[in-house]
């Protein structure tokens, strides 16, 4: 079932046109990621969703409700954590969770939050003495704190070291288990491709293309990467590029050195065939490494860019 709808959305700032026509919808319980280069129009998007922005056209709804004429009920159902947040310094993460708390008629245990964010250990400690990490994951806690059905989090991993990146992952899932729908803006291939359930890559303000991950990867080629070091002298390697593209399920190939890289539709047997030619000739392989494609991949693939500044 569809929480979230959204209809040629379309927002302009003075003759730069931040989004130009982005339409998606969100299942309900999924985590949904929105990805692409700096200045695609990610941030802008999320904020009209969130009401902080108003559109100049297109159509957000929440079901069969819109900021239009439901603003309030939706205020209570979502959870936003920003790209900025505005946390108070002098207080602790539990006198924080009290007091936007405070804000909502109903609201998740201030306890069962700091358990949830791991931060129980933490609760007294003035927030200016937090780590980053530990400040972002409260910051992820003040967007639950309203029990909300939809939480929105704008690159909340941006800037943290791969251990508490890692902490914000089990957040995310921990999410996904209670049956949370996710919308998460991220500049982490990784994080997209293992916490999504899909991935919606825009860019110059309109979508490119939304599926799994999986299904990106899948439908961007059907090749692997084969990578071989000869420890013999480099003919070892150019013998053995002959062999391969002789082969039928072999693309393309290169060479430098005694490092032979190769492209194959069949890696499985491409192998087979490969070590079968070296055992025969008494050449010696001292590497072997089969690279699958990534969300990376496709995400280059589509924008044409790396990420831009």
């Amino acid at each position: 079932m569809a929480v979230l709808e959204v209809r040629n959305l379309r927002k302009s700032f003075g003759s730069v046109r931040a989004v130009e026509d982005i339409s998606f919808t969100v299942e309900a319980g999924e985590v949904f990621t929105i990805i692409g280069p700096n200045g695609a129009g990610k941030t802008t998007t999320l904020e009209m969703i969130e009401g902080l922005t108003v559109p100049d056209g297109g159509k957000i709804a929440f079901g069969d409700r819109s900021w239009e004429q439901h603003a309030n009920a939706i205020k209570m159902k979502i959870g936003v954590q920003p790209q900025s947040s505005a946390l108070f310094d002098l207080l602790s993460p539990e006198e924080n969770l009290e007091l936007f708390s405070s804000f909502y008629s109903q609201a998740r245990p201030v306890e069962e939050v700091l358990e949830m964010i791991n931060l129980t250990d933490h609760r007294n400690k003035h927030v200016k003495s937090l780590s980053g990490g530990q400040r972002q994951r409260l910051a992820i806690g003040l967007a639950m704190i309203n029990d909300p059905d939809i939480i929105f989090l704008d690159e909340p991993t941006t800037g943290l070291d791969p251990q508490a990146r890692r902490n914000i992952w089990d957040i995310i899932l921990r999410l996904k288990e209670l049956g949370k729908t996710t919308i998460l803006t991220t500049h982490y291939m990784e994080e997209a491709e293992k916490l999504s359930d899909r991935v919606c890559i825009v860019d110059q303000g309109k979508v490119v293309t939304l599926d799994t991950p999986s299904a990106l990867i899948e439908r961007l080629t059907k090749e692997r990467e084969i990578r071989l070091t000869f420890i013999d002298e480099e003919e070892a390697a150019a013998d053995a590029e002959r062999f391969a593209q002789e082969q039928p399920s072999v693309v393309r190939t290169e060479r430098e050195g005694t490092a032979l890289q190769l492209w194959s539709v069949q890696p499985e047997d491409t192998l087979f065939a490969l070590f079968g030619f070296t055992k025969e000739r008494n050449y010696r392989v001292e590497q072997v490494s089969i690279r699958e494609m990534s969300l990376e991949d496709v995400f280059i693939a589509f924008t044409g860019k790396e990420w831009r500044d």
